[in-house]
């Protein structure tokens, strides 16, 4: 063990400064044996640090190396195990508990000793040790002058202290006076024991002699302490004297604390009835003001605000802890809810009263602007009740339920007056859209509401009148409707278009001045609201705005802004229906309104949305965008269901089809209203399906028609439609432009071939056999030689045609193609002049068909080209 010692000392211990005291080989309690050693070891330098190191011996190799380090102070109790009975076995409690086994009871021992004395010496017995032998701590204890421990290995616990430089002098000094100091030690220590004596003999002297000045010493130590007691008697009677000056200046200093906390007391009294005297005191013309100010004169109002202002201020003034406890505060504060219940009762009846006559006021200017398709304005009304806007809020902060009454009263008023004045302009309006003349005499102005009538009459005979439902059926069907092509002039057009533009520019400013005045008055913010979900039978009967709020407190911002929205919902209740009524109206006179009204309503819609997309104004415009919608795709439906039912007549030749007509009318038209409009996607999309029910419709009756070829109804419908438009450059109807063109190529070509035919019959055949036998194999050289196609046989054909004979069948053709074409689309010449080039290409194809089959022969056409260039322009000239 000793080996072991040393080794780890010189191999673990020495490099990190550290001595190691004491050594146990050991093993952990209750697992597979792997041996260990526990160290208590000090470090050489101050402050000392004491640690219990486990070592371990390496897996590699030979040599130990350190696991673990617990420093001594962290143990908390070492356990023996059993005080009496030897036992190997002993716990260390550091943060957890450590079982060990030693390898030997008594290195244990010597190991727990050396823990103990480490204990006592650095930690002042702050380890608990338990179940250890008494005799094992008792051989621990130090005992005599030394201060041995057990086994006597004082430097086992003691620290080695060098000398310091002065010792070494002082030895150096005395060796140097003795020679043999080195070389004879025994001498060197007997004569320092001699000096030592004779000090030791020196200083015993030296105590005998001063004995008698010990003893005078101690008389005047007694003479000093009756001095002592003279002077503590002197001072125990200054102190009793400072006593009672000291209670006298304590009882001065009391007074003078009362004083000072009186002083106090009475500045902070002062200031809280200062306080509440300038917050809480209403000026007397103020209560006068709020008593009987008059509320109808601009300089009354002024004096009312400015009043209830300041009783506002006063009623909110934040009073200190215990000021509402005061029964002055609480009479003044009782006199200030009494003044503001009577103010706003006040305020309340006399806003109603104004409301009230304003309807009266309104009601007698009703004639006037109905007669000229203008709304009233309410500016001078707006104008008068701003003025009592400041006491509007004042009501909605101090008094809501009053304020919220005055808001429906107001909503209630206004509503019936702009009902009245609504529907009267409209009435106006219906009128100047039927082309009513002399309204004033035949629509007579009765009562003081200027409710206009007569109106109905008028509607009914508009319904009469739109039975034909414009002039949507064919012109060949004239007499299935009232209402034809050219009697709608485009001039009516214009009126509507006008009317229409009038009706939505007086309602924009109308229901905008009134929104701005509803926010401005009633104190509301209106600016970039959200639209709401409310339900429409919410919004009619007030149901949703007497819910926005039931406990007296001013709404929150986004419930302001909904609460403008449903005033103006309540107020302009009949705008909606009644713009429908119009559309309706106009859809009657003149489906094609509907375009009109399209792109009015949208230019509207993208205004109002640009101002404000949540407002009134934008939400009901855009309702009312949708029914125009509808009834626009309503007109285009119509309009693809007459083209499905259209019939022509079996006796006379068809010409350009009434929906072929009624497309360029429409998209002349259009294309006049949509110029620059937001909604030309919709207009785009109307063409699409229009043309496409133009192409499949026409290409229908052209295989329905008896009188008239197919091939000709093609022609002349298809280049009707690629002439409208080319002239009306639509760019979405590019692909339908080149495919109307196509198709009247196509068909003008298939018409000419099959109308020819074969004008030289006979001479045809021949030629047909001909190049039969050319494509059999027989060289064309060679052809003249076949005894069918010989050149005698070839004279005779060309005899049977000449120049005569040619006229007469071409001027035949021209007639028929004449009887066949119409006469507004005017294609008889360009048809002629075609037919007049394949006639030359046929004449052109025969005449080379002899020039290579009958070379040399000298046989040749009996006319020419020239002659049939003649032919034809005489008989275009005939014609």
């Amino acid at each position: 063990m000793t080996a072991i010692k040393h080794a780890l000392q010189r191999d673990i211990f020495t490099p990190n400064d550290e001595r190691l005291l004491s050594i146990v080989n050991v093993c952990k309690a209750g697992k597979k044996k792997k041996n260990c050693f526990l160290c208590a070891t000090v470090t050489t330098e101050r402050p000392v640090q004491v640690k219990v190191v486990k070592v371990k011996k390496s897996d590699k190799g030979d040599f130990y190396k350190r696991q673990i380090a617990w420093a001594l102070r962290d143990l908390a109790v070492v356990d023996a195990k059993d005080a009496i009975k030897e036992n190997p076995e002993f716990d260390l409690h550091f943060e957890k508990i450590y079982k060990w086994v030693a390898s030997s009871t008594a290195e244990k021992n010597a190991f727990i000793s050396c823990l103990w004395k480490l204990n006592q010496r650095y930690l002042r017995k702050k380890i608990e040790f338990v179940h250890v032998s008494s005799q094992l701590l008792e051989e621990s204890v130090p005992s005599g002058e030394n201060q041995s421990v057990a086994g006597g290995d004082e430097e086992a616990v003691d620290e080695y202290q060098e000398l310091n430089a002065r010792e070494e002098q002082d030895i150096e000094i005395m060796m140097e006076g003795c020679e043999y100091a080195i070389s004879n030690a025994e001498a060197f220590a007997e004569k320092l024991s001699r000096e030592l004596q004779v000090l030791d003999g020196a200083n015993i002297q030296s105590i005998m002699a001063s004995e008698k000045q010990v003893n005078i010493l101690m008389k005047l130590l007694d003479e000093a302490l009756k001095e002592v007691d003279q002077i503590e008697l002197k001072l125990s009677s200054y102190e009793e004297m400072l006593q009672s000056v000291k209670e006298q200046m304590d009882q001065i200093s009391e007074s003078n604390h009362l004083i000072h906390l009186s002083n106090t007391n009475n500045v902070k009294l002062l200031s809280e009835i200062e306080f509440l005297v300038n917050h809480m005191d209403l000026a007397k013309g103020h209560i006068k003001a709020l008593q009987e100010g008059d509320l109808a004169s601009s300089r009354g109002i002024e004096a009312c605000t400015n009043a209830a202002d300041a009783l506002l201020q006063c009623m909110n003034v934040a009073l200190r802890p215990g000021h509402d406890m005061l029964l002055a505060v609480k009479q003044q504060q009782q006199r200030f809810s009494d003044l503001r219940e009577h103010f706003a009762r006040r305020l309340a009846s006399h806003l109603n009263n104004v409301f009230v006559q304003q309807g009266h006021d309104q009601s007698s200017t009703l004639a006037q602007h109905s007669v000229e398709l203008t709304l009233p304005n309410h500016h001078p009304f707006h104008r008068d009740l701003l003025r009592y806007a400041k006491l509007m809020e004042w009501l909605k902060s101090t008094d809501y339920g009053k304020y919220e009454g005055l808001t429906k009263n107001y909503m209630d008023y206004l509503s019936r007056l702009y009902e009245r004045e609504i529907k009267d302009f409209f009435e106006v309006a219906k009128i100047k859209m039927t082309g009513t003349t002399k309204e004033s005499k035949k629509f007579g102005l009765h009562g003081s509401s200027g409710k206009l009538t007569g109106s109905t009459s008028s509607l009914n005979k508009l319904t009469v009148q739109s039975s034909g439902n414009r002039r949507s059926q064919s012109s060949s069907l004239l007499d299935m409707g009232n209402m034809s092509a050219s009697d709608l002039d485009v001039a009516d057009r214009t009126k509507f278009d006008k009317i229409f533009e009038q009706v939505l520019s007086e309602l924009e400013p109308l229901c905008l001045a009134e929104q701005d005045f509803i926010s401005k008055f009633f104190k509301l913010q209106q600016h970039q609201s959200m639209p709401g979900t409310m339900s429409e039978a919410e919004d009619l009967d007030g149901g949703a705005f007497s819910r926005q709020h039931t406990s007296g407190m001013p709404l929150p911002v986004s419930s302001e802004k909904d609460m403008v929205r449903q005033m103006m919902i309540r107020i302009f209740r009949c705008i909606e229906p009644e713009l429908n009524n119009l559309i309706a109206l106009g859809d009657k006179i003149d489906s094609f309104n509907s375009l009109y009204m399209l792109v009015k309503m949208s230019h509207h819609v993208w205004t109002a949305q640009n101002v404000d997309p949540a407002s009134f104004l934008s939400t009901t415009l855009g309702n009312v965008l949708v029914t125009v919608k509808r009834n626009f795709d309503k007109c285009i439906s119509n309009q693809i269901r007459q083209m499905e039912e259209v019939k022509i007549s079996k006796k006379s030749k068809v010409g350009i089809l009434p929906f072929v007509a009624e497309f360029e009318e429409f998209a002349g038209l259009a294309e006049s209203i949509f110029k620059n409009a937001e909604r030309r996607g919709d207009l785009d999309k109307a063409y699409t399906k229009l043309i496409r029910g133009v192409f499949v419709n026409v290409e229908k009756v052209a295989n329905e028609s008896q009188k008239t070829p197919r091939d000709v109804v093609m022609m002349e419908n298809f280049h009707h439609i690629f002439a409208t438009l080319s002239r009306l450059k639509i760019s979405c109807l590019e692909a339908e432009k080149k495919e109307a063109k196509q198709k009247y190529t196509d068909h003008l070509q298939s018409y000419v071939i099959y109308s020819l035919g074969q004008p030289l019959e006979k001479l045809n055949h021949f030629f047909e056999g001909v190049e039969a036998r050319v494509a059999q194999g027989i060289r064309e050289e060679e052809v003249s030689y076949q005894l069918a196609f010989n050149k005698q046989e070839l004279r005779k054909v060309i005899k049977e045609y000449p120049g005569k004979e040619v006229k007469k069948g071409l001027d035949n053709l021209y007639k028929k193609v004449d009887k066949h074409l119409c006469e507004e689309e005017n294609l008889l010449q360009v048809v002629w002049h075609s037919m007049q080039d394949e006639f030359i290409r046929q004449y052109k194809h025969f005449e080379g068909l002899i020039a290579r089959c009958y070379p040399g022969s000298g046989v040749t056409m009996e006319f020419t080209i020239q002659d049939i260039l003649d032919y034809c322009s005489s008989i275009a000239q005939s014609h």
